[in-house]
C-alpha cells in the first residue's frame, strides 16, 4: 500500500509541476452552470478543470472565476514533435477560423487539410495544434497525392460491408467521407482511397447512370442560385457550416462577413438554398435482421451495473428486506430488470456466447453512485460493453470515464437525454422520438392529421405547432371543449383522417369520440394518441368505441404472444414463479441483444451503425445523433382492432 501511495504521490507531482506550461483562458461562472457545460463549450474535460482549480470539486459559485486551459491537460503534458525545423505549428485559440488562420500563414484549405487529415472529421477546435505547410511540405504533400479511387453505393450496401470489401477500416471510409457518418445514401459517390480532386472526371459505373449531388446527411441543396436565411445553431462552426450547404468557407465569409469575428450563436446568416427553403430528405430506415449466428470466438467482456443499493438494504434497521421489496418501487425494478438480465445470461450459455459476465452493485441514487471506484478497481476500461447504471448523471460519469478507451455504454432504463458522449447508446426512445414516429407513420399513409388538444396540455401543442407544422388545429368552443361542427369541418374525403387527442377532460373526450363515430359513414376517420392516457381505462369511456375508431399510439415496447415470447415468459415464472414484468423483459432483451451484437465479429459500434433488431417486446434500431451519441428509434405503432386486441399497425 505505501508503495502503490508513493508512485501516485510522485505522478501528481509530476504533473503539477508541468501545469505551469499550461496556457489558460478564464470563464466567470454563470448561474446554474455545470462543470459538464463549461468543459464541452472549451472543448476540455472536467478532469482538465479540477486540476487547475480544485475547489471546484465541492461545486461551482456564480460569479467566481474559473482557470481554463486552453488545450486539455493531456495534449499540453504530450510533447509536439519537429522534423528537420521545417514544421511550423500553431495552436488554435478561441475565436479563430480556418479561414483566418490560412490567411495568417498565406495557405490555402486544401494544403491546411492535407497535413491536419482530422480537420476533415473533427474541424476546427479551440486548442489543436495545427501543422502549418511550409513551401516544402506543400510540395511533398503534393508529390504524395494518392490517386482518388471511389466507390458508388449499391442497393442494400452497408459502410461495413464497402470498407471489408476495399480493405480500410470503417472509421477511415467515415473520415474520408464525413456526410455518410449518419446516413448511407443509394448511388452516393464515396471516396474510398486518395484525396478527392475538383476537377477529376470519375467514369460512372454502368449499373448507375444518374449524377450524384453530395451534400450533409439529411440535406440535399437543390438550386445554389437561391438564397435563404439560416439561424446558427448551439456549438455550430464555420467549418460545420460550409459543409452543410456544400461551400468553401471563403464563399460563405464573403455573404457574410460578420463571420469573420466568429461563429456565435443566434447568427441569422445569408446562405444558399432553394427558393424556398433547404430540403430536408428523410432518413433511411435500417433493416431488421435476427443475429442467431455466432461469428465470433474471441472471448469479449460484459459489464452490468446494476442499482441493488445492498449496502443501504444491509444498514437499514427499520425495515426488514421483505418490508423494502414492498414498498421500495426502484429495488422492485432494478431485481425485476436483473432476473431478466440472468434469463438471458442462461441463453447465451446455451448458445455457446464466448462472453465473461461481471455484475456489480452500482450504489446509486440520483446524485451519487460507487462509478469511479468501480471503474478503477475492477479494470473497467477493458471492458467491450457496459449495461448501466440507470440514472442518466450516473450513465454519462461512467461514459467519460470510459471514452478513452472506446467502451460502449448503455443506458438501460432512462428517458433523459444526457451530456451525450461519443460512447453513450440510450436503449430508451426519448419522447419526442416516440411522438415522431407516430407522425412518421400518419404521413407515410398520406394522411390528413387533425389536433384535439386540451388546454392544459400546453407542452403538446408547442410540440406540434414547433415540429409539425403540416397538423391542423381543430378549434375549441368557449368553455374549452371540442367542437363537433368544427372537427368535421376539417375532414377530407378519400384520405384517412387522423384525429390526435391529447386531453384528461371525460367529457372532451366523449365529444371527439361521438363526432368521429357520427362521420364514420361519409369519411375515413381514425383516432390517435400520443402518451398513456389513464383517462381512457376507465369505465365512463367505451373500449367498444375506442376499438370502432382504432384507437393508434405509439409505444416503446409491444404485447407479444409469438412462440419465442412464449417461451420466455415460461423460463421466467419457472425460475421466479411470477411473470415477467416490463422491466423484466427489458431486462431480458436489452442482455441479449448486446450479447448477440457483442458475438458478431466485431465491435458493438459498428453491429449498431449497420443493423437494427428485434426480441421480444423491445426494437434497437439505433442511430448517431448529431450532438454524440447513439439514439434508439426502434418504436412500435400499435392499435385496437374491432376484436379489441390490440395489434401493430404496418
Amino acid at each position: 500500500m505505501k508503495y502503490f501511495f508513493t508512485i501516485c504521490m510522485t505522478a501528481l507531482f509530476f504533473t503539477y509541476s508541468a501545469f505551469a506550461q499550461v496556457k489558460t483562458i478564464t470563464h466567470k461562472v454563470e448561474k446554474g452552470e455545470t462543470i459538464i457545460q463549461i468543459a464541452q463549450k472549451y472543448n476540455v474535460t472536467p478532469y482538465d478543470i479540477y486540476q487547475l482549480n480544485p475547489d471546484a470539486q465541492t461545486g461551482l459559485k456564480p460569479k467566481s472565476v474559473l482557470l481554463i486551459p486552453i488545450v486539455s491537460i493531456k495534449q499540453a503534458l504530450t510533447v509536439p514533435t519537429k522534423a528537420n525545423g521545417d514544421v511550423i505549428t500553431h495552436q488554435v485559440l478561441p475565436k479563430e477560423t480556418l479561414y483566418g488562420i490560412q490567411k495568417k500563414y498565406g495557405v490555402t484549405e486544401e494544403a491546411l487539410k492535407q497535413v491536419n487529415p482530422f480537420l476533415e472529421k473533427d474541424g476546427l477546435q479551440i486548442g489543436q495544434t495545427l501543422t502549418i505547410p511550409t513551401n516544402k511540405t506543400q510540395k511533398l504533400a503534393a508529390e504524395s497525392t494518392e490517386k482518388a479511387v471511389y466507390h458508388y453505393v449499391l442497393p442494400k450496401e452497408t459502410k461495413y460491408s464497402i470498407a471489408k470489401q476495399y480493405g480500410i477500416s470503417l472509421q477511415e471510409l467515415e473520415r474520408k467521407n464525413p456526410e455518410v457518418v449518419t446516413n448511407l445514401p443509394e448511388g452516393f459517390k464515396l471516396l474510398i482511397k486518395g484525396n478527392a480532386v475538383k476537377t477529376d472526371v470519375i467514369p460512372v459505373k454502368a449499373e448507375i447512370k444518374k449524377e450524384i449531388i453530395t451534400a450533409t446527411p439529411g440535406v440535399r441543396i437543390a438550386d445554389t442560385k437561391n438564397y435563404k436565411e439560416y439561424t446558427v445553431k448551439p456549438k455550430e462552426t464555420l467549418y460545420g457550416l460550409s459543409k452543410m450547404f456544400t461551400i468553401t468557407q471563403e464563399e460563405l465569409l464573403k455573404l457574410n462577413p460578420a463571420l469573420s469575428e466568429g461563429v456565435r450563436e443566434g447568427m441569422v446568416l445569408k446562405v444558399p438554398g432553394t427558393s424556398a427553403e433547404i430540403v430536408n430528405a428523410q432518413e433511411t430506415k435500417k433493416e431488421y435482421t435476427e443475429l442467431s449466428k455466432v461469428k465470433s470466438k474471441d472471448r469479449k467482456k460484459l459489464v452490468l451495473l446494476l442499482p441493488f443499493n445492498i449496502a443501504k438494504i444491509e444498514s437499514d434497521s427499520i425495515n426488514s428486506t421483505s418490508k423494502r421489496l414492498k414498498k421500495d418501487k426502484f429495488l422492485n425494478m432494478t431485481l425485476d430488470f436483473y432476473a431478466g438480465a440472468l434469463i438471458a445470461i442462461d441463453s447465451a450459455k446455451t448458445l455457446g456466447l464466448n462472453i465473461d459476465i461481471s455484475i456489480f452493485d452500482s450504489q446509486e441514487t440520483k446524485n451519487s453512485s460507487a462509478i469511479t471506484s468501480l471503474v478503477s478497481n475492477n479494470d473497467l476500461q477493458n471492458t467491450n460493453v457496459v449495461i448501466g447504471p440507470f440514472y442518466q448523471s450516473n450513465v454519462d460519469k461512467t461514459a467519460e470515464l470510459l471514452l478513452s478507451n472506446d467502451v460502449a455504454v448503455i443506458s438501460p432504463l432512462s428517458k433523459d437525454q444526457g451530456v451525450s458522449f461519443a460512447n453513450v447508446f440510450q436503449s430508451v426512445p426519448s419522447p419526442d422520438a416516440v411522438k415522431n414516429a407516430m407522425f412518421e407513420f400518419m404521413r407515410s399513409k398520406g394522411g390528413n392529421m387533425i389536433a384535439v388538444v386540451d388546454k392544459k396540455k400546453g407542452s403538446i401543442i408547442k410540440y406540434i405547432r414547433e415540429n409539425q407544422k403540416d397538423v391542423q388545429f381543430s378549434v375549441l368552443n368557449g368553455n374549452g371543449g371540442v367542437s363537433g361542427e368544427n372537427l368535421k369541418s376539417l375532414f377530407v374525403k378519400d384520405k384517412i383522417n387522423y384525429v390526435v387527442m391529447e386531453t384528461a377532460n371525460t367529457g372532451m373526450i366523449k365529444a371527439t369520440v361521438a363526432a368521429m363515430l357520427g362521420s364514420m359513414s361519409t369519411y375515413k376517420v381514425q383516432l390517435v394518441i400520443l402518451e398513456p392516457n389513464e383517462t381512457l381505462d376507465t369505465d365512463e369511456v367505451s373500449i367498444a368505441n375506442l376499438a370502432k375508431l382504432n384507437l393508434m399510439y405509439p409505444s416503446v415496447n409491444r404485447e407479444n404472444e409469438s412462440p419465442e415470447a412464449l417461451i420466455f415468459e415460461k423460463e421466467f415464472k419457472k425460475k421466479n414463479r411470477i411473470d415477467p414484468t416490463v422491466f423484466a423483459t427489458r431486462g431480458f432483451d436489452l442482455t441479449f441483444d448486446t450479447m448477440m451484437r457483442m458475438s458478431q465479429g466485431e465491435k458493438y459500434q459498428d453491429t449498431v451503425e449497420n443493423s437494427a433488431t428485434e426480441q421480444v417486446d423491445n426494437k434497437f434500431e439505433f442511430y448517431k445523433q448529431e450532438s454524440g451519441g447513439y439514439a434508439n428509434k426502434g418504436i412500435y405503432i400499435l392499435y385496437y382492432d374491432t376484436d379489441l386486441t390490440i395489434k401493430e399497425a404496418k
